[in-house]
């Protein structure tokens, strides 16, 4: 095994459980109409998975009846047999490092399923979801997303989400909120957040990305940024290739982010690739080509340790309950 086939990978963010509730019939364990498998999560030597419950429009209008549908979907076809481990407690992440373990947790992708019902909120938090995604790329209940051309804030109902938030444990993300719904959050927010699949906008303008400010603010309150593998946020125009990646890690590096840094795929939420990154399997190819421009703790940082390193001291204490 090469040394880079032993670096363990947190990934922040795919969309397979909107596949798997799509199409019922889908095997997690070994199905290449998924992009993350259990079979590629071992090839690339995940530690870490984050999975999305996102609603697709294409599958009517968002209700929580969906949500816990997909929850379901992933205690029967995520967490089952010897397979991944939950990750939901600071106390677990001490056991995340070795070498044999895999975990996954959960994350909603857009508040809009929860219905402007904080109750909803609390009910996810109990059955383990841990990060909130309070927009896609339009406006909810809650705030605007990133497309939402009046570039609004929070409602006052997502004021309130975000003191909930704040108080329980549960985690907030960035990607797709609006620039004003990221600074009012920035200002609100007693706690650092991430945003698990964003890249640099100054690389690559796509409205998507975060600005050098905004990554400079994360960067301030050591939250963390997961680098994603949409083509069309790492290169204008698409047709990326896992090089130019490096030109997003050197402008995060340079604003002082290297240990903020991660990574968020968002496989399963994109229907092309980046040449030799298309699938969880390759990210031993990816760990090759780090180690050939950057020193060996960096390169553990930016794929496990800076990730694992936030859950340690974010995630909510088991005595919670």
């Amino acid at each position: 095994m090469g040394t880079a086939a032993k670096f363990k990978v947190a990934d922040f963010h795919c969309d397979a459980l909107s596949k798997l509730q799509a199409e019922p019939d889908i095997d997690f364990n070994n199905d290449h109409r998924l992009d993350v498998t259990a079979e590629r999560l071992a090839a690339g030597n995940v530690g870490l998975q984050v999975f999305a419950v996102y609603l697709s429009g294409t599958l009517g209008k968002p209700r929580f009846e969906r949500i816990l549908g997909q929850l379901e979907l992933f205690r029967k076809r995520i967490i089952c047999g010897e397979g991944l481990r939950w990750l939901r407690w600071k106390e677990e992440t001490v056991v995340t490092s070795a070498p044999e373990s895999a975990w996954a947790m959960l994350s909603l992708e857009g508040v809009d399923g929860l219905e402007g019902n904080l109750f909803y909120a609390e009910l996810l938090f109990e059955l383990g979801v841990r990060f909130l995604g309070i927009t896609w790329n339009y406006a909810n209940w809650a705030a605007d997303g990133v497309l939402e051309s009046r570039n609004g804030g929070f409602t006052e109902k997502g004021r309130q989400l975000i003191e909930w938030c704040n108080t329980s444990g549960m985690l907030l993300d960035v990607s797709h909120l609006s620039p004003a719904g990221f600074w009012e959050l920035a200002e609100r927010s007693t706690r650092p957040f991430i945003a698990s699949h964003s890249n640099a906008a100054a690389v690559c303008g796509h409205p998507r990305n975060l600005s050098d400010e905004q990554i400079k603010a994360v960067i301030a309150m050591d939250g963390r940024i997961g680098l994603t593998f949409v083509p069309w946020f790492v290169r204008n125009g698409g047709g990326a290739k896992a090089e130019d990646l490096l030109k997003h890690i050197e402008h995060v590096c340079s604003l002082g982010g290297s240990r903020q840094l991660m990574f968020g795929s968002d496989f399963d939420g994109i229907d092309a690739w980046i040449e030799g990154l298309e699938h969880p399997g390759k990210y031993t190819e990816l760990a090759d080509l780090l180690l050939k421009h950057y020193p060996e703790d960096e390169v553990k940082g930016w794929l496990h340790g800076n990730a694992m390193r936030f859950l340690s001291t974010q995630l909510p204490s088991r005595v919670y309950l």
